[in-house]
């Protein structure tokens, strides 16, 4: 989806892009060519995202606001010299990915890469392109080598993503991907679009094929060039596309760029939050069909077209109002509880809002009530039929509270994690 780009727009990756545009210079002659070299490492990590207001309504044109959370997918990748008998086998000869969470690590021969992609292998990191049924068929033929436990089989396609963006940027270089996460998978956090961004911008970096910006933070970790995180959402976004089909770029877009965001048919639009704004997010581990959830969301609005409308524009009301809101600067501890307490509200709205859509379960209820106890705020993130829910945390909230209400919403079996809104997107770590 071509969109808008000005300096307080952000495009959502969906196509094509120019290498011109992205790259600083020509092919670095260490990192870019495909012998003769000797090891290169590069660390990347990629925050996930919630969705602050606006989840559902937003297919039906409300607007809805999106931000980078401090929970991160990590991706290192070191890449060994091509030496003289790459034949086959694993080890320097190959090109591998450990995928530390679950225990599992995979390898490719290079020559295996090249008997079974051939002509569709073709290093052009500076120009993202789709995967074509042609590749894609291929990649299948190589996850058929592996033995990917039963159980874990929806890993497939994490696995496919990986040999795309690895072989289209990189070529065959023998090399070893280490990927590790804070983010539970399958919950809505956004663990998919963290694993193509970390992975495109370690890949990226390695090749040479993106510069870095002046910032660098105190632990080491630099943060790219516009042009260059624009480079590695659009990688990202083919990798998306792999994993879940027809994705809308947000999750990417948010995980590349960072902060927040504001998107409505199809725009983006980048929001500063003037002040930290601190969540628990609470995992239910209850699974759910995001495709089911969504159609029964439309389902309803064709059977009460009036009334759904009215839920929809309340909805984009409550996310434009959300938007100024985190952009107002509170500099006494009287605004900050002023401005937090009508995010709390806009929350809670929204919250009630779902309900009437139908996307509420018996599991976010019970979050619900719980941190109401404890005089706190709270609404599903995503999908809803389980996944996550957003509790705001004031700022002059005890941490006593915040201990108590952790453990008795653990106590039902949730995972909690206590999280900063609205932070840095992609950096990369040059080693």
């Amino acid at each position: 989806m071509p969109l808008a780009n000005r300096e307080d727009r952000t495009t959502v990756a969906s196509g094509r892009g120019s290498a011109d545009s992205v790259l600083f210079g020509a092919m670095d002659p260490v990192a870019g060519t495909a012998e003769h070299r000797g090891p290169v490492e590069v660390r990347a990590r990629a925050p996930g995202k919630i969705i602050l207001t606006g989840e559902h309504a937003v297919v039906h044109g409300s607007a809805a606001v999106a931000a980078a959370i401090d929970l991160y997918t990590n991706s290192s990748l070191l890449l060994r010299p091509a030496g003289p008998g790459e034949g086959g086998g694993a080890g320097s000869s190959a090109v591998e990915l450990d995928l530390r969470d679950s225990g599992l690590t995979f390898s490719w021969p290079c020559s295996r890469l090249r008997g079974a992609l051939g002509e569709e292998i073709s290093a052009n990191p500076g120009a993202p392109a789709p995967c074509s049924p042609d590749q894609l068929a291929a990649i299948a033929r190589l996850l058929q080598d592996q033995d990917i436990p039963e159980a874990k089989i929806w890993l497939s396609a994490g696995l496919s993503a990986f040999l795309f963006l690895y072989t289209s940027i990189l070529g065959c270089r023998p090399g070893k991907a280490v990927v590790s996460s804070d983010l539970p998978m399958g919950a809505g956090l956004g663990s998919s679009a963290a694993f193509c961004v970390s992975m495109s911008g370690a890949l990226l970096t390695a090749a040479g094929a993106v510069s870095v910006g002046a910032h660098r933070g105190a632990e080491g970790w630099e943060v790219l060039e516009k042009g260059a995180l624009e480079l590695v959402n659009q990688w990202a976004f083919q990798g998306e596309k792999i994993i879940h089909g027809k994705p809308s770029g947000i999750d990417n877009s948010v995980s590349t760029f960072g902060k927040m965001i504001k998107f409505k048919k199809g725009e983006l639009t980048n929001l500063e939050s003037r002040n930290p704004v601190k969540m628990l997010i609470t995992d239910t581990r209850v699974g759910r069909n995001t495709k089911a959830l969504v159609a029964g969301v439309s389902e309803r609005a064709s059977r009460h077209p009036d009334a759904m409308a009215s839920v929809f524009h309340a909805v984009n009301t409550i996310s434009e109002e959300l938007s100024s809101i985190v952009e107002l600067v509170a500099e006494d501890e009287i605004a900050i509880t002023s401005k937090e307490d009508k995010l709390a509200e806009l929350m809670e709205m929204n919250q009630g809002l779902l309900q009437c859509m139908g996307v509420s379960h018996s599991s976010i209820e019970t979050v619900l009530r719980t941190t109401l106890k404890y005089s706190l705020v709270s609404k599903l993130t995503g999908a809803g039929g389980g996944g996550c829910v957003l509790t705001l945390i004031p700022t002059l909230s005890s941490n006593i509270v915040l201990e108590k209400v952790t453990r008795e919403l653990e106590s039902h079996g949730y995972r909690c994690f206590k999280v900063e809104v609205g932070g840095r997107g992609l950096q990369v770590f040059r080693g």
